[in-house]
């Protein structure tokens, strides 16, 4: 009988990029090496239809894309979500011209110590990152997971590509539709979700929601336009939470900014944990957060300790309120900094 991960899960937020440029192959390994119990990839789509692991289609401040002489001629300006952006987007590469490509750090004023890894490693495609999954959970001897996140669905079902679709091959290419334990799908846009649902796809569904603004793709169906804190509600939460005639939940659960977790009085310094995973649970929903990061610049006032934004903070203080208010999974750039905690409060 397998022993169940403790609680909450840890996963790597694209692997460790605390300490490695995102989304490489060195930083889903590192993030294994330091006890992440899962690692999340992020999934957008070349022109011919490849799915690829990075942060946004936008690439500039990913790869050395900015570099290639070969390629200015693709820089462009297009509105993506509702953003008007001016760079390099992956529909306009082959995933064989976006293979030569190298990684680079995203965050270098933050991080600048992984400007030392700049273009030492291509990017990855979705079947390359659940391969390194696959080798790591033999390598340790325990059972691996994947947190797929789909970008900007309903902006690349504009461009004919059906994200969900493509996923749901790419996952019966790799083996990983056979492994719903070990699979999450998690999306800013409930109609993918939605999709991916009445596909049959197998695995746990979590929808995720910024602090403000709307969802994409709303309004959805004939529902009416709905902000992010509508879907925090509890009206939200009974609707994510209601079950369909095959007896599942629209979603398995809900995933938000760790700033909906911290309640703050009015100067905005942490006084403890709000009620959101409270009523979540209480409807059946796992609630995961993001992203615990030890700097100055990413913590609540309360944990600064300088004004020295790249600097670490009190990172203990604000992640043990975080792990400690019931989340069932935390998204963190340092793994190592998220067991530490996890394995303090046990």
């Amino acid at each position: 009988m397998e022993t169940p991960d403790p609680a909450p899960l840890i996963i790597g937020h694209r692997g460790a990029p605390g300490y490695r440029p995102e989304h490489s192959a060195s930083s889903y390994r590192l993030a294994f090496e330091l006890g992440a119990d899962a690692v999340e990839p992020d999934i957008v789509a070349t022109r011919d239809g490849v799915l690829v692991v990075r942060h946004e289609n936008e690439i500039s401040g990913t790869t050395d894309v900015a570099q290639r002489p070969e390629f200015v001629s693709r820089r462009t300006t297009k509105t993506v979500d509702g953003r008007r952006l001016t760079g390099w987007f992956t529909e306009d590469f082959t995933w064989q011209e976006l293979s030569t490509l190298r990684c680079i750090e995203r965050l270098g004023r933050v991080r600048p110590d992984n400007r030392e890894f700049d273009g030492a490693e291509p990017i990855l495609r979705l079947r390359d990152m659940l391969a390194i999954v696959d080798e790591e959970s033999a390598r340790r001897g325990r059972p691996l997971r994947a947190v797929i996140e789909v970008k900007h669905a309903a902006y690349f079902a504009g461009l004919g590509h059906d994200l969900g679709e493509l996923l749901m091959g790419e996952l019966a290419a790799t083996g990983w539709d056979e492994r719903p334990d070990r699979l999450v799908v998690e999306s800013f846009e409930l109609g993918v979700l939605d999709r991916l649902r009445a596909a049959g796809v197998r695995a746990d569904l979590v929808f995720l929601a910024e602090r403000f603004g709307s969802p994409a793709d709303e309004p959805v169906g004939d529902a009416p336009r709905r902000s992010f804190a509508w879907y925090r509600s509890d009206a939200g939460l009974d609707l994510l939470a209601a079950r369909a005639g095959d007896g599942r939940r629209r979603v398995d659960g809900i995933s938000v900014a760790k700033g909906n977790l911290i309640r703050v009085n009015a100067l905005g310094r942490a006084t403890g944990a709000t009620d959101l995973v409270e009523r979540a649970h209480a409807r059946g929903l796992l609630v995961y957060t993001w992203t615990l990061r030890p700097e100055n610049r990413y913590l609540n006032v309360r944990y600064q300790t300088s004004l020295r934004g790249a600097e670490w903070g009190d990172w203990q203080g604000e992640f043990g309120l975080l792990v400690g208010s019931g989340v069932d999974g935390v998204f963190v750039d340092h793994p190592d900094l998220g067991v530490a905690i996890r394995d303090a409060q046990r």
